[in-house]
């Protein structure tokens, strides 16, 4: 079927950000299948039952579904481990997503950090802005604008920090995508931030990304979306 797109809609996606567009906006995956969530950004509110089929196709079962008034976006969620959700609240994840969330996963402990301000709801902060998990014992983190609660708890569970400089911020040198145990894919410009990671034992895989990661404000973790958990 062919679809047609007009100058209305070219002119309405050009106003808004590139990053708006990430995978990371849905779905959540756990044990049981994924969990629909509900994004704080309107524009994408819609997406959620968009995907069904698509995860259907892949194998994947909807187990669950958010709705009104928890607000919800994946790029706010980390799974410390199997029993462990991490739940940033933000300007596009709210208070209401942390009781829902605990009810879409039973027996799974929800914590949720407050999110700084930085530079406004305009500029969209995630939880994984800041962090990224290289292993089940290491993490790579900015930890200037980390809140204090989560360095205290990945200290607690022995989770080693590799922090990316101040000057590998902007550049997305904490955004990197975990291929598996010690093994990351990452934006080449950020050579610090992988030396770092390098001298603690990480395999780093690194790609261009000028155009698909840079305009869009995005590194390898907010293009994708894990369908399984093993």
């Amino acid at each position: 079927m062919a679809t047609a797109v007009t100058h209305s809609m070219v002119q309405q996606f050009a106003s808004m950000k590139p990053n708006e567009f990430g995978p990371t906006i849905e779905p959540l995956v756990g044990e049981e299948g994924a969990v629909l969530l509900r994004p704080g950004k309107v524009g994408r509110r819609g997406e959620p039952n968009a995907l069904v089929p698509s995860l259907e196709d892949a194998g994947v079962p909807v187990a669950a579904s958010l709705g009104g008034p928890a607000l919800a976006e994946g790029g706010d969620t980390l799974w410390l481990d199997e029993s462990t959700l991490l739940v940033g609240i933000g300007y596009r994840t709210n208070e209401e997503a942390v009781p829902a969330l605990e009810t879409a996963f039973p027996g799974v402990d929800v914590v949720a950090f407050d999110l700084p301000h930085w530079n406004g709801a305009g500029e969209v902060l995630h939880l994984l802005s800041f962090i990224s998990p290289l292993d089940h014992d290491l993490a790579l983190v900015y930890p200037r604008l980390a809140p204090v609660r989560l360095l205290r708890l990945l200290a607690e569970r022995e989770i080693r920090v590799v922090e990316v400089p101040d000057e590998e911020l902007e550049s997305q040198g904490s955004n990197v995508l975990a291929l598996g145990p010690r093994r990351a894919l990452a934006l080449e410009s950020n050579p610090e931030t992988r030396r770092r990671m390098e001298k603690a034992g990480v395999d780093v895989v690194v790609y261009r990304g000028d155009e698909i990661s840079r305009k869009g404000d995005g590194g390898p973790t907010c293009l994708t979306r894990p369908l399984l958990r093993v």
